[in-house]
């Protein structure tokens, strides 16, 4: 779902996913200011490779302080909630402009990552593939 907003206020809609997690963003003309959950992005994914990671994007596009960014994120954990907000930034980007897009596509931001839990099978024990343990005698 990624489409662009004709109301009063111009900005563009894009979700980005990864695992269970789901991030909706709405992308601004501005400053480069990044909000996640209403928190700043680096309190909310501190470290200086989360950072790395989200800032990609805007440094393949030359865009780091063209455009700035409201995310609400849900699901999962941290690391599959970064992967959405980056996924959902390359995806809003790409909508912005269009000569964006192969760039971003080249370096694997566009796609999404399908890899998911598997789901747990009946009769075998907490896992999806552990087997209950037999006797021996």
């Amino acid at each position: 779902m990624a489409e662009v907003n004709k109301s009063k206020s111009n900005f563009i809609v894009a979700v980005g996913r990864r695992k269970e997690a789901v991030a909706r963003i709405r992308l601004f003309k501005g400053t480069g200011e990044i909000i996640v959950n209403e928190r700043p992005i680096d309190s909310y994914f501190p470290g200086a490779t989360s950072k790395v990671r989200w800032q990609k994007p805007f440094l393949l596009t030359k865009s780091e302080n063209s455009y700035s960014t409201t995310i609400k994120v849900s699901g999962s954990g941290k690391s599959g909630q970064l992967d959405a907000v980056i996924h959902g930034i390359s995806r809003a980007l790409s909508l912005a402009d269009t000569n964006f897009r192969p760039i971003l596509k080249k370096a694997g931001l566009l796609t999404r990552d399908p890899r998911v839990k598997e789901r747990r099978k009946y009769g075998l024990a907490q896992k999806a593939r552990k087997g209950k343990q037999s006797p021996k005698r």
